[in-house]
């Protein structure tokens, strides 16, 4: 898969590398990052175990923070979610080497191997008791080699690009048995459906899909 982004190596404005970054980032209790991630339906204790953090100057505006992670858990990239942002402003800023992933509840280490694309994709995963890979849209080497041989059911955004990266890692993931598991209807995407719908809703979706699946698989 080919590099589509060209994150930069340290924080803009600052010698800072990822390690550094997260290091100084401070616990998400008790922070604007707390109140952010509950507004999104996501429970200060789900977002710190994932390792989730906060920092208050990320590039310039306050942002959470999460770790991407090869193969044997050595930090790649720091992922940040900016927690506002106006017309023309990025809501994201991932600094790194690239080359890894985020790790929720286990991420690629359990199964079902579900693959998400954002931070928050996994988060509320998370919150309906499921563990995910997230990409963030990044180049993930390793990962066709860990899914070989596996089921992986590729939770992407359902809207017209979701399905085009979807459809992308598919032809990727060489040796895995791929399905597609899309959010609930009329839900872009699974934070949406977390907050739309609630948490015991998209357990029951995620539930029936990977039934389904593992059934076409037989």
């Amino acid at each position: 898969m080919k590099h589509r982004f060209h994150d930069p190596p340290l924080l803009p404005g600052t010698p800072l590398g990822p390690g550094e970054c997260l290091d100084r980032a401070q616990p998400l209790a008790g922070t604007d990052g707390q109140a952010y991630v509950e507004r999104r339906g996501i429970p200060v204790a789900i977002a710190a175990a994932a390792g989730v953090r906060f920092c208050p100057d990320w590039a310039g505006r306050p942002a959470v923070l999460i770790a991407l992670r090869d193969r044997d858990g050595e930090l790649r990239s720091v992922h940040g979610r900016y927690l506002h942002n106006v017309r023309g402003q990025d809501k994201m800023l991932t600094i790194g080497a690239g080359g890894g992933a985020i790790s929720v509840l286990g991420g690629w280490c359990t199964d079902p191997l579900i693959v998400v694309e954002g931070l928050f994709d996994a988060l509320s995963l998370a919150v309906c008791g499921h563990a995910a890979v997230a990409t963030i849209g990044r180049d993930v080497p390793w990962l066709a080699s860990i899914a070989a041989g596996r089921a992986v059911h590729i939770a992407f955004d359902g809207t017209r690009p979701g399905e085009r990266e979807a459809a992308r890692l598919a032809a990727a993931l060489v040796g895995a048995r791929v399905h597609r598991l899309p959010p609930p209807p009329r839900c872009k995407d699974w934070n949406t459906a977390l907050v739309k719908r609630g948490p015991s809703e998209v357990a029951k979706w995620l539930r029936d899909g990977v039934r389904r699946s593992a059934s076409v698989s037989r």
